[in-house]
């Protein structure tokens, strides 16, 4: 072996365990060149998924296919991967109005993990499986395991008992090493992110993260889209739990159904508080039961009802 030659150890590392050339001698740089190397890698994480948004919209169209027959988008992951996928779950109930069940994440080392590193639970593929299993998956759920370097045992174990269930499997990864692996699992959906080596060589939390934050964001919103939980790119869905929100229900009804501030309370008062239910009775002049049922019609699509 030639000196200064990678190791067959090195070789094998996933990409973001690598040395990036980009950042060597960091710490001898100034606070404002710091920030510049990282900002300039940073913009690499936005551009690895151009590369993936045929996948990614595959996705998509399976998260919206299992929520219309009644599944579940259940995210799997260990340390940044696990807290990104608890962190969108958990953001889509006030947004898009679903009950909270509809989209789970799942951390290794379970909720004080979010706060607290609980290393070594990543280690685990016995409690990936066991999560899976408590969870009740099922043939009518997708099961989105996240893992950077895309070898967490924690995650390959949920996604295999999730398979074995019959639930549709994706990986999201970061390591462009996996395209050329021939063996391993053969998940249905492949998303790999390949951002190159981090700024601070393993540190995932970073471009990895920043990457995998983008492309949750994508599926969830999307999906909620095909989903019927948006008209036009306004969330007429949204659970109008404080005053920001009480007065954006109102905008809403008064911009889409035509009608003014009080009219606009009026509908929404008597509609229970929910947006598209008001804009429909606003609209097509209808009571709170007859626009539910031309609401259900349409399977809680707004513009359908609307242009009927």
């Amino acid at each position: 072996m030639n000196p200064g030659s990678p190791s067959r150890a090195e070789e094998d590392l996933p990409s973001t365990e690598s040395e990036n050339p980009a950042s060597r001698g960091l710490d001898s740089r100034t606070a404002r060149e710091i920030a510049g190397v990282i900002h300039a890698e940073d913009l690499k994480a936005w551009e690895s998924l151009h590369s993936e948004l045929d996948t990614i919209a595959e996705v998509v169209d399976v998260v919206a296919e299992a929520f219309d027959r009644g599944g579940r988008l259940i995210y799997l992951g260990a340390g940044t991967s696990g807290r990104l996928g608890v962190l969108d779950a958990s953001e889509c109930p006030p947004t898009f109005g679903v009950e909270p069940g509809l989209v789970e994440g799942f951390i290794a080392g379970g909720d004080r993990a979010l706060r607290c590193a609980v290393e070594g639970a990543e280690d685990s593929s016995e409690d990936g499986s066991r999560i899976i299993s408590e969870a009740a998956v099922g043939e009518r759920d997708v099961v989105c395991g996240i893992s950077a370097s895309g070898r967490a045992p924690f995650v390959q174990g949920g996604l295999e008992e999730a398979r074995a269930r019959g639930a549709v499997t994706v990986l999201v990864a970061a390591d462009g090493g996996l395209r050329e692996m021939s063996a391993g699992p053969d998940w249905d959906h492949l998303v790999i992110i390949d951002v190159g080596p981090e700024c601070i060589a393993g540190s995932t939390r970073m471009k990895a993260g920043t990457a995998t934050k983008m492309v949750l964001n994508i599926i969830t919103t999307a999906a909620m889209v095909r989903w019927g939980k948006v008209y036009d790119n306004l969330m007429v869905d949204l659970v109008a739990a404080n005053e920001k929100l009480r007065h954006r229900s109102r905008r809403l009804v008064e911009q889409i159904a035509g009608v003014d501030s009080r009219r606009a309370l009026e509908l929404l008062g008597e509609a229970d508080g929910s947006v598209k239910l008001a804009i429909v009775m606003g609209r097509r002049g209808l009571d709170p039961v007859a626009a539910g049922d031309l609401l259900a019609a349409h399977k809680g699509h707004l513009r359908p009802a609307l242009e009927e």
